[in-house]
């Protein structure tokens, strides 16, 4: 849908068309009135009196193109996809891993790529660059520059390594426990995945529960209800059962519902959009998505890092600066100061179940 196509049956005339969908019936089925009176006449004989064009492939649905009111047939055989253009939708797995592996460069390898691109193309001797006067230097441009000190991170006191300094931006969980840990009581799990089996789910949980006590979380063992497996267009009646379910068993005590654990299928569209919207617009419900594929392959680094995000959503800190709690933060320290973030979030292309968000905060600091 929205891929350009010319025409090839045609001649010289190479007729553009856009694409809004197939036809439902195959390409010997379809028939179109040709006058007002309801006289119709089969794809396949217009094609051929037409243009003198014998249709081929007559199993094949057409395409649909024009408009919903007026569509037009095309057979596959007589088009060909216009060059140049923009892909829009979302991309696989495989080529997202190729993407990153490009983009994702130690600065000695970008520096060698832009500069054998700058020499193998030749700018400098490019005509249409001395037609404007352009001139575009061999040499990297050199800015005066320094590289700040890491902050040192705090832990709790109760695991091994009490606080740490990154290295090259580079830290982890190993033989740490949250500073703060969060308190996760009452969990459930839903998973829409068709090919992760109930023991696989439960297995998954399970370790992602130790994980998240062994980070230093107040986590409970097991779910207050069994894992409910259901089907990714099932999702806002799954959820606001299961979760009906969970507060027909909790109110009676008083309590509340921690968190949701979601097992995603790794290609879910627009699921994860959903789940997100109805858990925290309609039941004010804490959920944590995972893929399928990590069920299937779980590593301790992903637990680590999965237990992170859960502790944040719950209340809880992962850790905080040194210096903050010494006050020796430079000018937050001495005067009042306050300090504003932002950031925003695309949807993936392909994606319409979100828009862009864009969120700034700010705090202060006054001194005491």
């Amino acid at each position: 849908r929205g891929v350009k196509v010319e025409v090839t049956h045609r001649g010289n005339m190479r007729r553009k068309y856009r694409i809004f969908g197939l036809t439902s019936q195959a390409t010997r089925e379809l028939t179109f009135p040709i006058d007002d009176h309801g006289t119709v006449k089969t794809v396949l004989k217009y094609f051929q009196e037409t243009y003198g064009f014998n249709i081929q492939h007559t199993t094949l649905p057409c395409l649909q193109v024009g408009n919903q009111q007026r569509p037009n047939f095309l057979p596959m055989e007589v088009c060909k996809i216009v060059e140049g253009q923009r892909y829009s939708k979302r991309l696989n797995e495989k080529q997202i891993t190729a993407l990153l592996k490009v983009t994702c460069q130690h600065p000695q390898q970008r520096e060698l790529d832009i500069l054998q691109t700058v020499n193998h193309n030749a700018y400098h001797e490019d005509p249409y660059a001395r037609e404007f006067g352009i001139r575009i230097d061999e040499r990297l441009a050199s800015v005066e520059a320094r590289v700040l000190p890491p902050p040192r991170l705090k832990y709790h006191d109760s695991g091994r390594e009490k606080d740490v300094l990154p290295r090259i931006g580079l830290w982890n969980m190993r033989n740490k426990k949250m500073v703060n840990g969060g308190r996760v009581k009452e969990w459930i799990c839903i998973n829409f995945a068709r090919n992760v089996q109930d023991g696989a789910a439960r297995s998954f949980c399970r370790q992602l529960a130790d994980m998240c006590e062994i980070s230093g979380m107040d986590f409970s063992k097991e779910p207050l209800l069994p894992p409910l497996c259901t089907r990714p267009e099932h999702v806002e009646r799954a959820l606001k059962a299961h979760y009906q379910d969970a507060m027909s068993a909790l109110k009676p005590l008083g309590r509340e519902l921690d968190l949701l654990i979601a097992i995603l299928p790794d290609n879910n569209g627009s699921l994860y959009g959903n789940l997100k919207r109805i858990c925290e617009t309609d039941l004010g419900l804490v959920s944590q998505c995972c893929l399928a594929k990590h069920v299937f392959k779980t590593t301790q680094q992903y637990l680590a890092n999965v237990a992170l995000k859960i502790n944040v959503k719950v209340g809880g800190r992962n850790t905080v600066l040194v210096d903050a709690l010494s006050r020796r933060i430079p000018l937050v320290s001495d005067r009042p100061t306050i300090i504003f973030g932002a950031d925003v979030t695309h949807p993936h292309p392909g994606e319409d179940s979100s828009p862009s968000i864009a969120a700034v905060g700010c705090c202060f600091s006054r001194l005491a």
